[in-house]
């Protein structure tokens, strides 16, 4: 076996169409109807129509799914502790009724980033997770206290935000990580609007301590996130890295020192281990007889996804060759697994599961598995198109070549029509992913853990969290709608040598209350309309609108877009106007050809309200109708 604990880990292991017809996700998330809790039946019929039509549907009713399985107000989870997520209703046959700190993260990064991007209403929710998290964070438990930190490692808790005592696959090293990156996303939001005593009051104690955390225990094996094996597990490898660098940059910014963060290079050396020449290896330090293909390494790519990078094979971008061949080689292991993947070729897509030798609840496609396929996809879309051109490398050749048998080893421009064939039909096959999500969602719109190998109905947990949040990031890479960097380009060089050190942690009991200090209250707000619009020479778009900073609808005073980041992927036209807080407005985009004339996009007329509160910006994301 290859099991160690320590500096024995690092040592033994050396040894060996994108647009879519409606609102783009920050409009979807942030003007949402408030509808009731979705119960999950087994026989009811499933979604049907356009992709289109599903998304624009499924939307709501995900994020409705989330904030249902958060306490104390969620309609699923009564009894469960303000600001802490339950990661299913489900109490039988699984008993999900529990909040795991992994789940939790992920959940409101997603939800962060929705209220960053536009929607003002979360931000109660997110006050509630930073201090239920700071309550977490001090709560003894099988995996130890706060003292140490060895408590933070703790996978799991009872909803009322008690100890959980019960056997468990624990430590779980995880779950810091993931929640300094989203408590790491909310404080860089709250240093741009007046939060900077927020922040280095609130927030960044709570961070300190996660970053304590994995600078001291990153060397140590964990459960991975399946909570099935003690080893070294790739994707909590990867979201360690991110949380040093990113965790780093902010302590830096607000005056502070992060000693932990020290550990992020070799951490990045650690995390080559896991490539063995085909495939990303989902755990290492373990020998149990899988073949180490697995979800996991997808989460992982698309949890440490950076906007401004490159196709970075160190940190495994979701572009990089090596993502890409290992998207292909894990998804490829589920197509003889699964009955309801008999036919389907390489090169279309199929549905996924966890790993291929997996036999929880009988071993079934999962629905946030087929979710991560798409956005590793829609992600490494958006990294070529702001690269302007795509590689294809003898790594990554055998992924290229299902959608074009003929291509071959080379760099392609954006302008070529090799590289127009190749992202047209990856964009086809992500599709593919999400239509599988359609094809085997029921029509109420609730999504489970599972569903079936055999006929696709829905299995385990009913109205899973991290599935319904898993669909709302999937959509937003969709619709190009990306978080900001976390650094990744100036922490992508991998050390000539490797080490196992770790920095002794120190850790400070949380000081956050509820509710968190206010912010400044803004005044007026940088409203940036984005519109997604393929034009022809000559042609430029402009917004106008009800109120006189749109021009009063007179199209001679429109307000005109830059095309200043239009892409072959993503035509963006975009132009930021300040606007007075609470303003309430309808709007439309027009397209003024080269003779002056204009013309109107479709009917309805948009309609928006400027936030009020401590939001300075804000941005549109539309589709030209």
């Amino acid at each position: 076996m290859f099991g160690g604990t320590g500096n024995d880990v690092l040592r033994i292991m050396f040894s060996l169409s994108f647009l879519i017809r409606f609102i783009a996700a920050a409009n979807l998330l942030a003007q949402i109807p408030i509808i009731d809790s979705l119960a999950l039946y087994p026989n009811e019929e499933r979604a049907t129509g356009s992709l289109d039509d599903f998304i624009a549907f499924e939307g709501p009713v995900a994020l409705q799914g989330v904030l249902n399985n958060i306490g104390s107000a969620g309609s699923l989870v009564a009894g469960a502790a303000s600001g802490l997520v339950v990661a299913s209703p489900s109490k039988t046959d699984p008993d999900y009724f529990y909040t795991w700190t992994r789940d939790s993260a992920l959940t409101f990064k997603a939800l962060i980033d929705a209220f960053i991007a536009g929607n003002s209403s979360l931000q109660s929710e997110i006050e509630n997770y930073v201090f239920a998290q700071a309550q977490l964070q001090t709560v003894s438990n099988p995996s130890g206290s706060l003292s140490d930190g060895a408590g933070l490692g703790e996978p799991k808790f009872e909803a009322d935000g008690s100890a959980f005592t019960g056997a468990w696959g624990r430590p779980q090293r995880d779950g810091p990580a993931l929640r300094a990156t989203a408590l790491v996303a909310y404080s860089r939001w709250l240093l741009s609007n007046g939060g900077t005593t927020t922040v280095t009051s609130v927030t960044w104690p709570l961070i300190a301590n996660d970053l304590s955390y994995v600078g001291q225990y990153w060397n140590e094996t964990t459960f991975d996130l399946w909570e099935e094996i003690d080893a070294s597990s790739f994707f909590t490898t990867a979201v360690q890295h991110r949380a040093l660098v990113e965790g780093n940059a902010l302590a830096t910014q607000i005056g502070q020192t992060c000693p932990g963060c020290s550990q992020a290079p070799q951490i990045l050396c650690f995390l080559q281990s896991y490539w063995n020449g085909d495939y990303i290896l989902a755990n290492i330090n373990e020998n149990n007889g899988r073949s180490a293909k697995d979800a996991n390494t997808i989460l992982g790519s698309i949890h440490t996804f950076d906007p401004s990078a490159g196709c970075d094979d160190s940190t495994f971008q979701p572009c990089s060759d090596k993502a890409l061949a290992n998207h292909k080689v894990t998804t490829d292991s589920f197509r003889s697994v699964f009955a309801i993947n008999s036919g389907i070729t390489e090169g279309s897509a199929v549905a996924v599961g966890r790993y291929p030798e997996d036999v929880y609840q009988g071993g079934n496609p999962w629905y946030l598995s087929n979710l991560a396929a798409a956005e590793q996809l829609y992600d490494a879309l958006y990294q070529w198109n702001q690269i302007g051109s795509l590689t294809v490398t003898a790594t990554s050749l055998a992924f290229f070549q299902d959608f074009s048998a003929s291509v071959t080893a080379g760099t392609y421009a954006s302008s070529s029509s090799t590289y127009t064939t190749l992202t047209s039909a990856i964009k086809t096959y992500a599709d593919g992913y999400m239509s599988i999500v359609q094809q085997y969602t029921p029509s109420t719109g609730s999504l489970a853990e599972q569903y079936s190998k055999s006929d696709g109905s829905p299995l385990s947990a009913i109205d899973l969290t991290w599935s319904y949040a898993a669909f709302l990031t999937a959509v937003a890479a969709r619709n190009g709608q990306v978080p900001s960097s976390w650094g990744e380009s100036s922490a992508n060089t991998v050390p000539s040598s490797c080490s196992g050190t770790s920095a002794q942690g120190t850790y400070t009991t949380p000081s956050a209350t509820a509710p968190l200090p206010p912010c400044t209250t803004v005044t007026s707000v940088a409203v940036t309309f984005n519109v997604a619009e393929t034009t022809n020479a000559g042609e430029s778009i402009l917004v106008a609108g009800s109120i006189s900073q749109l021009g009063d609808w007179n199209t001679g005073s429109a307000i005109a877009l830059s095309a200043g980041d239009y892409q072959n992927g993503y035509p963006r036209w975009y132009v930021t106007v300040s606007l007075p807080a609470g303003t309430a407005f309808q709007y439309k985009y027009l397209t003024m050809e080269s003779d002056g004339s204009t013309t109107f996009e479709d009917d309805p007329n948009r309609s928006f309200t400027v936030p009020e509160g401590c939001a300075a910006e804000v941005e549109l994301h539309d589709t030209y109708q």
